[in-house]
Parts: structure tokens; sequence; C-alpha cells
């Protein structure tokens, strides 16, 4: 909020993927004069409480690869994704240790309690006012159906393959997002 309110930015458009879909509506629900379309990518919502706590267990250890490739395969939410775009991808969010290999940019404690404040009641559907447009990855199990209707009051798009629809249907994901911002 910060640096839109130093940037004098006003209302502006949002664009979420998972947790930072539940960012996403919990902003539009609490200050909806700062959003005045929002975009939610297969967004993290409200998870189940056991999927939550099993994700956050998960992440007591901090993973380290021999590289983003195998950083890339060892992944369980990629079905269907371009490679070579997901390995790009993952160059950027993952930083090399002095031995070559490599860890994810994040504190493991700040993803474990990320995980957990998923299983916490996120703000009613109602309460988003603005424009939403809703895409989801139906096999990722990440977004339900029910939560893509209820959120996606401007459209919903279920798109093919897991959670990283930006991986697995990249074409799908950004012309829909042009589209609706046109």
């Amino acid at each position: 909020m910060e640096t839109v309110d130093a940037l004098r930015l006003g209302r502006v458009d949002w664009v979420g993927y998972s947790f930072g879909g539940r960012l996403v509506v919990e902003l539009a629900a609490t200050h909806p004069e700062r959003v005045r379309r929002a975009v939610l990518l297969d967004p993290a919502i409200r998870l189940p409480v056991q999927v939550a706590e099993s994700a956050a267990a998960d992440e007591e250890r901090e993973p380290v690869w021999a590289s983003a490739s195998a950083c890339f395969a060892s992944r369980d939410d990629s079905a269907g994704a371009d490679e070579h775009r997901a390995i790009a991808d993952l160059e950027l969010q993952l930083e090399r240790l002095s031995d070559g290999r490599v860890r994810r940019r994040t504190s493991q404690d700040a993803v474990q309690a990320i995980f957990r404040e998923l299983a916490s009641e996120p703000p009613p559907a109602e309460a988003l006012s603005m424009p939403v447009l809703l895409l989801y990855a139906p096999e990722s199990g990440i977004t339900s159906a029910e939560q893509a209707r209820a959120y996606g009051r401007d459209g919903v798009l279920a798109v093919p393959g897991g959670h990283m629809v930006m991986w697995s249907a990249f074409d799908q994901t950004a012309n829909a997002v042009l589209d609706f911002f046109a």
C-alpha cells in the first residue's frame, strides 16, 4: 500500500497468483477504493486445514537442488508446463549457493506461516465490488470450482495443466489478462 500511495496511483489494476491471489482478494475486500479491476490466477482463496498443515510441514526443511532443472523436475504442480519457460522463470526465483546448488529466495518460517494463513476464512466474495476475472487449473485443486464461480464475478476461465498456470497455459493466461484489461 505504501508504494501505491507514494506513487499516487489511486485505483489500480491488480493481478495475483496463488497466495498473491488471496492477497488481492483481501485488498479488494478491505480497500475497494484501491482496486479498479482484479485478475486472480489459480488463487489460494482457502485451503483445507489438512492441506495447509501438510504443506507447512513439508516446508520445515529448506529445499535445495542441484539446478533449476532439478527444481522443476521435483515439482508436482507443473503438469503440462512449458519446461523451457518454467526453468527460465525458476532461474529468477532461485539463488545460487557457494557450492553451485540452488535454493528458493524465501524464508521457510514465512512460507510455513503463509500456508497456515491460507486455511483461514477469506473475505466473502460479495465483498469484491470491482470487476474480477478468475483463471484456474481445475486439476491443481488449489481453487475449487465453487470458489471460482463465487469470486470470478466477471469471468471464470478454466485452463489445462497444473497450478503454475503461467507455465502450462501461458498463451491462454496472457491473452485472458490482456483482454480483461483492454
